[in-house]
């Protein structure tokens, strides 16, 4: 008989397996170990964690489009950016960084002091990268628009803020330091509260068929609400928030009172004239730049 030749089927270790049938764990273990380093090396697992915690802070009510925003508003924070990704014209750039700050500034109330101060240096840090054409540090100039950018945003009147931001702007070319950035930022948001304040506290003068209150009862309100304010000593702005508060139903009940108690006919005041009178107490205790 002729000789069989038996031959062995050829065995195809499975992937993961070496050729002696034990998987490569170590090749395994360095590649998770590879792409750690990696995110870690390009700062992807930072700048996750950061995001994590803008969540923990402002608790939006849809923090997925929260996150979709904060990674879309982080584009011109870091100074490298000022490289081949710069949008054409300076202005240009300019005004995407002023948006950038504005968003960031608002992510968290005044009142939220870490959270709010936190936000302070992201903004002030985007505002001072460096570009193409510009060197890093933040100029008055630009310092002032966030300003008038931040008080436009929030409707309040141009002749109530005015006064406010010629107290704590800065000259165009004047260096602005971060300390001078947040009292400025924080001062310009406390003012648009106190003005909100101090509109819904003349709508319950008013009267509805004429939009206007009697200056009799506006001028008292007016007065306890100077009272108040010249009663605290303390210099911080939100503080100013703080002694509008302490206007209670009595001491109110007892200036409208006294108010009333005449006779003779009173001229209307409006509510332009109300908030600015009201803002002006505001700003007399605000201390000036420099």
């Amino acid at each position: 008989m002729a000789t069989v030749e038996k031959r062995r089927p050829t065995v195809i270790p499975p992937a993961g397996f070496t050729d002696s049938g034990r998987q490569s764990v170590s090749q395994a273990a360095g590649a998770t170990e590879s792409e750690e380093d990696f995110l870690r090396q390009v700062g992807v697992t930072e700048m996750l964690r950061a995001a994590l915690l803008k969540v923990l802070e402002a608790r939006p009510e849809e923090p997925i489009a929260f996150l979709a925003h904060y990674f879309e508003n982080m584009g011109l924070r870091s100074p490298v950016n000022g490289g081949a990704g710069e949008p054409p014209g300076q202005l240009l750039l300019q005004q995407q960084r002023l948006g950038r700050a504005l968003w960031h500034l608002r992510l968290a109330h005044h009142s939220q002091r870490a959270a709010f101060n936190s936000n302070v240096t992201v903004a002030y840090e985007c505002l001072s990268a460096g570009g193409r054409r510009k060197r890093p540090g933040l100029d008055g100039r630009t310092y002032s628009e966030l300003l008038r950018r931040i008080c436009r945003d929030g409707r309040a009147p141009e002749e109530v803020v005015a006064p406010l931001l010629r107290k704590v702007q800065c000259r165009d070319h004047e260096a602005v330091p971060l300390s001078v950035f947040r009292a400025g930022t924080l001062t310009c948001f406390v003012l648009l509260e106190f003005v909100a304040r101090a509109g819904a506290l003349f709508q319950l003068l008013q009267d509805p068929a004429a939009a206007v209150a009697d200056r009799r009862v506006g001028q008292a309100v007016l007065d306890t609400l100077e009272g108040a304010l010249q009663a605290s000593d303390a210099a911080a702005p939100a503080r100013f928030l703080e002694a509008g508060s302490r206007l209670g139903p009595d001491s109110l009940a007892l200036a409208l009172d006294r108010a009333v108690g005449g006779r003779r006919p009173s001229a209307p005041m409006t509510r332009e004239e109300f908030l600015e009178r009201a803002a002006a107490l505001f700003i007399a205790k605000v201390k000036p730049v420099g």
